[in-house]
């Protein structure tokens, strides 16, 4: 086991990908980073899912009110790494314990895996219709595993180096997203597309098409802290990422569902989730702004992951480079395996059982019944620390983990909630959390109150190099 200056040295290091870190970027430059995060292919392609399910209103008016209630849950979580200086999977310390924690980040790992892997896929796909539409040449494998090698090297640059290409990636997409909005509305009118019959036997209602929307910001999540942690205010946190996140979802989102619609105006051949359909009614820019739209957001997706791993634990004291490395190899033989595409919808709702719970517990424990701070104490690795609960894992948080989880699956799959399988996992995932703590953590032996909570706690680089510091005993 680490010693706790071994342990505040190895996160407390220079690295960007390592311990807390003071941030510094404005609002702007935090929205812009958003605005480029969710302008990708698969939520492009999530809006391909609606119609004819559902009418195209009805999907208009769910991707809107589905982004707000999903962005709500991605502010408040990135606002704690703002607030601390940690990425999303250490702040779980916090709720979990600091090996509990570890359930949690493992499981963000494989998560964030499969979608660098679905969308090195798609725009592989992408690339390989197009290359093929000039060249005839095909080989859509090789197209991933190229578009998939690129990410690689621009996520080894760092959170700096993602924070300057991914602007002007946003800019670029931005304009193609108008020529193809200008392409489809030139060709049919608002009211075409508003008349475009439900078809009842693909099983589509409007709150299946919220859960999407919804599960989609649960899916970026994960990262909120990651990248929030690098703004310089509360502020600049909370309402550059939530105006970038709102801003890039729906408009990525009703730029699949109109190009999708208008493919069935058309009376094309209409495959959900398949970028050649699209890009083949509106030719090559489109098919540039999904590819652009995979280099921008698949480097947050592996430098994520790479994030994840390294703050994970203390003993192996992992780099961010070597670590990049590994995961970066597995992450580019894994976007061979092209059949994953078609198991879209279901990992989409797998992400939102196992995180939904996740983000319910922190968010109380943080804002609720840690009083919005977390002290460094999180940082070390010994049963005096705070956040040891019992031999380091909080079990009650695990426990309502697998509630919230299990539940979120059987609402989703197998007795369908009439209001989603979301917002009633949540909903139940943070009140009993909330009240198990409460009621268990009166006597205190359980480890799951402590005096200390109310003691203040602020950003944890403030008063670093202080001897205080490094004392676990408050």
């Amino acid at each position: 086991m680490s010693t706790p200056a071994t342990m505040a040295v190895n996160l407390d290091g220079q690295d960007d990908s390592a311990g807390p870190v003071r941030g510094t970027q404005g609002l702007l430059r935090i929205a812009m980073i958003w605005l480029a995060a969710n302008l990708v292919v698969t939520t492009l392609l999530t809006g391909t899912l609606f119609t004819p399910g559902v009418s195209f209103g009805t999907a208009t008016a769910m991707i809107v009110i589905g982004t707000l209630i999903g962005v709500l849950v991605l502010v408040l979580i990135g606002n704690m790494g703002t607030r601390t200086g940690l990425p999303t999977m250490a702040l779980t310390r916090g709720s979990f314990g600091i090996r509990g924690s570890l359930l949690p980040a493992a499981a963000n790992v494989v998560v964030l895996m499969g979608w660098s892997w679905v969308q090195a896929m798609l725009a592989g796909v992408t690339v390989n219709y197009l290359v093929q539409q000039a060249t005839g040449f095909s080989n859509p494998i090789l197209f991933s595993v190229l578009c998939q090698a690129v990410v690689v090297v621009l996520a080894i640059f760092g959170h700096t180096g993602i924070s300057r290409v991914e602007p002007w990636l946003a800019l670029a997409i931005i304009v193609v997203m108008g020529f193809v909005f200008a392409a489809a509305f030139g060709a049919f009118a608002p009211a075409d597309f508003a008349a475009i019959p439900v078809d009842p036997e693909l099983g589509g209602t409007p709150f299946i098409t919220l859960d999407m929307v919804i599960a989609t910001a649960i899916s970026w999540t994960v990262l909120s802290a990651d990248m929030n942690r690098h703004a310089k205010s509360s502020t600049a946190g909370i309402v550059g990422s939530g105006i970038g996140y709102t801003l890039s979802t729906t408009i990525a989102m009703f730029l699949g569902l109109v190009a999708f619609s208008t493919v069935l105006l058309r009376g094309g051949e209409a495959i959900p989730f398949d970028p050649a359909v699209i890009v083949a009614e509106f030719g090559w820019p489109l098919g540039i702004a999904i590819f652009l739209s995979v280099m921008a957001t698949n480097t947050m997706v592996v430098f994520g992951m790479v994030t994840s791993v390294v703050n994970a634990q203390s003993r192996w004291h992992l780099k961010f480079l070597p670590t990049a490395l590994v995961l970066g190899a597995i992450s580019i033989a894994g976007s061979t395996f092209l059949g994953l595409l078609n198991q879209f919808t279901d990992f989409l709702f797998v992400i939102s059982a196992f995180f939904v719970p996740v983000f319910a517990i922190m968010i109380a424990d943080y804002y609720l019944l840690k009083r919005r701070g977390y002290s460094r104490q999180i940082l070390h690795e010994r049963p005096e620390s705070r956040y040891w609960y019992r031999a380091g894992v909080n079990w009650v948080a695990v426990a309502v983990w697998v509630v919230g989880a299990v539940l979120s699956y059987v609402l989703a799959y197998v007795a369908p909630s009439p209001v989603g399988a979301n917002i009633p996992a949540f909903a139940i995932s943070f009140l009993l959390y909330l009240g198990a703590m409460t009621l268990l953590g009166r006597g205190g032996r359980l480890g799951l109150r402590d005096p200390r909570d109310a003691e203040p706690a602020g950003h944890l680089l403030d008063g670093a190099d202080e001897t205080s510091a490094l004392r676990l005993g408050g």
